[in-house]
This record gives structure tokens, C-alpha cells and sequence, in this order.
């Protein structure tokens, strides 16, 4: 493999192999397209859970809970929040947020959804014996107070000034419904949509629920079919057979804009990759130069204009975007430079020792091609790496609980649009954060303490330029998010990760 071979070409499945193939690539089942009141939406991923209090992936398992619970804020295509369950909120004082709530949120079984319901969720998100994967999110937060039924205030240890967007990811159950059910096999909430079908790895039907306190969504039906191939995401709407299919490849996006009423495009995502480094194992874990040297190994400006055809941007030597409040503008890229990292990884005299690289697939837009090319320059420069690929689902399930391999490839996004929500991931309380660093976890916490934009701008400074000293990751590019839709819908696309019904309309 040679660093320079980046350059890729494709063409549409459905026009080499026809409607009866491309249905059993879509899962076997040669459904008939979409009717006006279906969306039918193709996933490169299967969903992870159905338990909202550990769903983290908001293309797949947050997005999905979106639909079938309901949450106190929610984001619009537009970035901006909106209310839910709360009609307003606002900041009391540096500690105290205030919530106020729709009285007319009544749960399937009769319930009302009221500030009781509100506190205990947040409460049995902060237990430790509840094992949410999300706790870490609500740390700060000290306690709940019901006002009234329509009034409820979050208390926090510290300012907490990203609070109101991080709760478009908390979604709401009813707590004498879940003493009795199994909150990750079976779902009752109140959102706009509830789940009918769920065939784990194929598809996930929805239908919109009577009853709803909010505007009726514009399609009876939601459908989710997982098709983890890019080549038969592009052919399903081709076909007919999917509305949305994500992460098209860029050699189709031209050939299908305008054709047959589809539209193909791309919009620039809040999404990072990187190659995430296990430093808390060695041979990285001690070896900052080492963690460097992988850094200066990667031309990040030949995959970039290569790869993706010049649709995407090299990170400047941090996992967040200009999209983020805390985005550091004074950070530079690693530069390549193959020798200089052909130097260190010789005097570490690590390359004759076979290094995992991991590549979930599926999930993250053409991660096979990228792991390839980050698996040879390696090489090139005195690795030995054992280059291999993972379902996402099947991934991530060890990620989260601390067991990754040394390297892995890893794209990720937070919907606050908060330096604070990415960069906490990496503290040392995060079980999958693989990186120590106490003076990163004081300037993070301290971005964190305050309300003051200045302040808590200078703390992102600190704390970026620190992890970018520190190497924690091989930083790559902030993608490119792309997309086809079919003759049939309207979409509004999003670099945000969210998927969301209320982003569509049926074209007249």
C-alpha cells in the first residue's frame, strides 16, 4: 500500500445488478417502495439499544429514541433549541436552572408525564446501580426540586451553562412502567412515533401514536432498514426503496443529484475523525514522542483532497470543529513528516511489534478506505499493523467499556455543539476515555465552572492546547456529511448527527 493511492471510483449497484438483487442487498425482502405516508430511512449501523438512558449514538440509537420518547429541549435543523415537554427555561443564578413543563404529556398507560416524573428520571440517570452509559453527563448536577407538577429545578455542584442542550439527549419513562418492563427490550413513551417492529440488524418499524400532545408528524410510518453497504444505500434510493440513505460515496453524489427527482449532496458535518489511542496501555501509553510520531505519520492533506475530493477539513490538532464554542484558533496541524516519525519509531524499537488497528464499519463514512490508508502509512514509516474491521455494533459494545484495542478509528460529534460535552469524554472519569491527564481534567472542569464566555473560553485553551501537547489521538479531518434522498421527500440536512421525521416533507 502506498500513501498516495487514495484515489477511488464506483458505480451504482442498482444500475450493474437491477431491482431483484438490490432488494435482497437491502435485507432479502423485495418490499415495494415507499408509500406517501412512509419514510423510509437507511442506516449503515444497527441501532446499539433501545434504553434510552444508554443510547449515545444520535445518528442511530439517539435519533431513534427521539421518536418514541419525549425530552425536555429539543435542537432544530437550524441549531436552534426549542421546547418540548418545557414550554421555557432559564438560568436562576450560576447554579439553578428552571424548567417549565406542558401540563397535557400523558404517558400510554394513563400517567402523567409532571415534574415528579421529570426529577426521577434525572435521578435514575445519576444512580450508579442504574449502569447508565450517560451518567457522566449529569454529573454535575447535585439535585432535582419539583416546584409544582408544572415546575421543576435542576440544581448544579457547579455552573453547568450547556445544561439545556445536553438535555435533548435525556428522554423521559415512566417509572411504574419500568419496574415492570425491561427498558432495553421494550419501549413506551410519549413522543411522536411508537415502536411496532424490531428485527435487531434489519429493520425497525414505527407508526405515528395517537394521541400525541405535539404537531402530528407528515408520515404515518417510520421505517428504519439497516444496510450497512454504501453501494446498496445508493441503489435503495435509486429504487425507490429508501428515502434517506447517509454517507453516499462522493463519486455517486454528482451522477444521482437531479436524476428521477433525486437530490445528492453534502454538507459539511461537526464530525471528527481521529484514530483514538489507547494510552493507557503501553507501548503508548508512556511515549508521548511515540503518540506524536503517529501523528506526523499521517498526510492528512492527501486524504482530505484525495479521498474526499477536497470535501472536508484537517483538524487543527483538536476533536473539535469551528462548529464549538471552545474551538481553539490558534492550534496548528501536525505537519507530515515521515521521517521525522520513521526516526522516533526506530529508537522506540517498538516495529517489530504487531499493533491492532481497529476499524467499526458501517458507521462511519468510508472507514474502510481511511483504516487502509492509515494502516499503510503507517507501515511505511516502521509499524506492523494488524489492520482490522469490526461491525459498529458489535465495536462498540467493548469501546464503551474500557476494553479497546490500542488503535482504533473513531469519528465523533456532540450535539451541544460545547467543547465540554467531546472533550469530557477523554477525562479521566470516563470509562472509555483511554487518556490521563489531571491538568486536562482541572481545565476542562474549569470550562465547565462558569457562565462567563471568557473565562470559559480561556479553560478550552488550556484544555485543547493540552491535549493536542499531549497526543492522545492521531488527528485526521472533520468530515464531510453526504446524503441522497428520494423523488418523494424533502430533507433538510443537518451536520448534527440528529435524523429526525420533523426535517422531512412529502414533495406534492
Amino acid at each position: 500500500m502506498h500513501k498516495h493511492d487514495v484515489n477511488f471510483t464506483g458505480r451504482s449497484l442498482a444500475r450493474l445488478l437491477g431491482a431483484s438483487a438490490v432488494a435482497a442487498l437491502l435485507g432479502g425482502m423485495a418490499t415495494p417502495p415507499a408509500q406517501a405516508d412512509d419514510l423510509v430511512i437507511g442506516l449503515g449501523s444497527n441501532m446499539t439499544t433501545l434504553d434510552p438512558t444508554n443510547a449515545q449514538v444520535v445518528g442511530t440509537d439517539v435519533s431513534l429514541m427521539a421518536h418514541l420518547y419525549s425530552s425536555l429541549v429539543r435542537r432544530q435543523a437550524s441549531g436552534e433549541l426549542v421546547g418540548d415537554l418545557a414550554t421555557s427555561w432559564e438560568a436562576i443564578d450560576d447554579h439553578t436552572w428552571k424548567f417549565t413543563l406542558r401540563e397535557d404529556v400523558v404517558f400510554p398507560n394513563g400517567k402523567k408525564l409532571d415534574a415528579e416524573v421529570v426529577k426521577w428520571n434525572i435521578e435514575r440517570m445519576r444512580d450508579p446501580a442504574t449502569k447508565s452509559r450517560n451518567r457522566a453527563w449529569f454529573a454535575a448536577v447535585e439535585r432535582v426540586e419539583v416546584v409544582s407538577p408544572t415546575e421543576v429545578r435542576v440544581i448544579t455542584s457547579q455552573a453547568y451553562p450547556a445544561l439545556p442542550a445536553q438535555l435533548t439527549m435525556l428522554f423521559f419513562l415512566e417509572p411504574g412502567w419500568v419496574a415492570e418492563h425491561n427498558a432495553a427490550t421494550e419501549t413506551m413513551g410519549t413522543g411522536a412515533f411508537e415502536l411496532v417492529e424490531y428485527d435487531p440488524g434489519q429493520s425497525i418499524l414505527l407508526t405515528a401514536r395517537k394521541g400525541y400532545y405535539g404537531k402530528a408528524p407528515a408520515f404515518d410510518r417510520l421505517r428504519y432498514r439497516i444496510v450497512p453497504e454504501a453501494a446498496a444505500r445508493v441503489a435503495g434510493v435509486e429504487t425507490g426503496e429508501l428515502d434517506l440513505a447517509l454517507d453516499i460515496p462522493l463519486e455517486d453524489i454528482e451522477t444521482l443529484d437531479g436524476r428521477d427527482g433525486i437530490k445528492a449532496g453534502w454538507v459539511q458535518s461537526a464530525r471528527t475523525m481521529s484514530v483514538r489511542i489507547n494510552t493507557t496501555v503501553e507501548p503508548l501509553a508512556s511515549n508521548i514522542e511515540l503518540r506524536k510520531a503517529l501523528n506526523y505519520a499521517i498526510d492528512k492533506e492527501s486524504i482530505v483532497n484525495n479521498l474526499l475530493e477536497g470535501k472536508g477539513t484537517v483538524s487543527a490538532c483538536q476533536v473539535i470543529s469551528s462548529d464549538y464554542f471552545g474551538h481553539n484558533p490558534d492550534l496548528k496541524p501536525y505537519p507530515y513528516d515521515p521521517e521525522k516519525a520513521r526516526e522516533i519509531i526506530a529508537a522506540s524499537g517498538i516495529g517489530n511489534q504487531p499493533i491492532e488497528l481497529q476499524v467499526p464499519t458501517g458507521r462511519y463514512f468510508m472507514a474502510s478506505e481511511i483504516g487502509q490508508i492509515v494502516a499503510g502509512q503507517l507501515e511505511e514509516v516502521g509499524l506492523k499493523v494488524v489492520l482490522r474491521e469490526y461491525d459498529f455494533a458489535t465495536w462498540v459494545k467493548p469501546y464503551a467499556a474500557g476494553q479497546m484495542g490500542p488503535l482504533a478509528l473513531m469519528g465523533q460529534s456532540w450535539p451541544t455543539l460545547d467543547a465540554s460535552g467531546l472533550l469530557t469524554l477523554y477525562t479521566s472519569g470516563n470509562v472509555s476515555g483511554y487518556f490521563k491527564n489531571p491538568n486536562f481534567d482541572e481545565a476542562v472542569k474549569a470550562a465547565s465552572a462558569t457562565v462567563d464566555p471568557q473565562k470559559r473560553q480561556e479553560a478550552f485553551r488550556q484544555a485543547t492546547q493540552l491535549f493536542c501537547d499531549a497526543a492522545p489521538v492521531i488527528f485526521l479531518f472533520h468530515q464531510p456529511l453526504t446524503y441522497a434522498t428520494s423523488a418523494d421527500v424533502n430533507w433538510a440536512p443537518r451536520g448534527d448527527d440528529w435524523v429526525l421525521v420533523d426535517d422531512f416533507s412529502a414533495k406534492k
